[in-house]
């Protein structure tokens, strides 16, 4: 089992990169002036990355390694600009689509634990200020649900405010808050454990390459009741989008399936950026 999971990683860091290559270009060196911020918002490409994509591997903090606590976690996710022009206000249109998968390549028959779907469109402002991009603003509406029936069944919908600003050269702050709807029948108290609202930050080395952050996600309750999220990733080479990666999460609501179950575990693997600045 061990062996086939070690194949598939291997070719995955062979054949991935070169996709995501041909989709974002190589070598692109990223000037965050006002004009090139706002050239890529008008004419990059219409289908590119939302929020970071990757693959990784991991176990729980603090427990032995076993087939029922190590997995596999991975996340794709895209944005498709639904519109030629750019609209009132210059803002924009998107279509976002994000998937997230949990497998349990450690079990026979390696199956696939659970998959949260998470589509949405999301109205985008951008914001500049003496020739410099400072941040952007998103209205999203978005659903998520885990495509299952019965007992395993669980969604829940949002309209959500994201904003990032950047605050130097090394640092980007953001939030996101949202006005959930729930209306899943087996995920009544989702709220308790996925959220309410969530903040963090994000450090960037002066060379681009080390890329470092922490997310902090408000559950219902009382004030210590948080999910946090710290990642830490290094570019492999200047002229590629190939990033080894790491992710600590320690909180409830990892997954849709076991949100109400705590989880604290690491996993390592690649990560791949979207071009300028990744969403939270």
């Amino acid at each position: 089992m061990t062996r086939r999971l070690l194949i598939f990683i291997l070719l995955l860091a062979a054949a991935v990169p070169t996709c995501f290559a041909q989709i974002l270009g190589k070598g692109v060196e990223v000037e965050e002036t006002a004009d090139s911020v706002r050239r890529n918002f008008n004419y990059g490409p219409f289908f590119g990355l939302y929020k970071d994509n990757y693959f990784t591997v991991g176990t729980a903090i603090g427990q032995t390694p076993t087939s029922t606590n190590s997995d596999v976690k991975f996340q794709i996710s895209l944005s498709i600009r639904l519109t030629n022009a750019t609209l009132p206000w210059g803002t924009y249109l998107y279509l976002f689509y994000t998937q997230k998968t949990f497998w349990n390549v450690f079990q026979n028959s390696m199956p696939m634990r659970d998959m949260n779907f998470n589509p949405g469109i999301g109205w985008t402002k951008p914001f500049f200020s003496k020739d410099r991009f400072i941040g952007k603003m998103t209205l999203i509406v978005e659903h998520e649900s885990n495509g299952r029936d019965g007992l395993e069944s669980r969604s829940w919908n949002r309209i959500a405010l994201a904003g990032s600003a950047v605050v130097n050269d090394l640092l980007m702050v953001h939030a996101k808050y949202w006005i959930p709807i729930v209306d899943g029948e087996n995920n009544r108290d989702l709220l308790y454990y996925a959220g309410l609202f969530q903040w963090g930050f994000n450090l960037t080395s002066r060379d681009k390459r080390w890329q470092g952050g922490v997310t902090f996600v408000k559950r219902k309750g009382n004030f210590f009741n948080w999910n946090t999220i710290a990642e830490v990733s290094w570019q492999v080479d200047k002229k590629s989008n190939v990033n080894l990666f790491a992710q600590y999460y320690n909180g409830f609501g990892e997954n849709l399936l076991d949100y109400n179950q705590f989880h604290s575990r690491l996993r390592v693997g690649l990560v791949f950026k979207p071009f300028l600045f990744s969403d939270f």
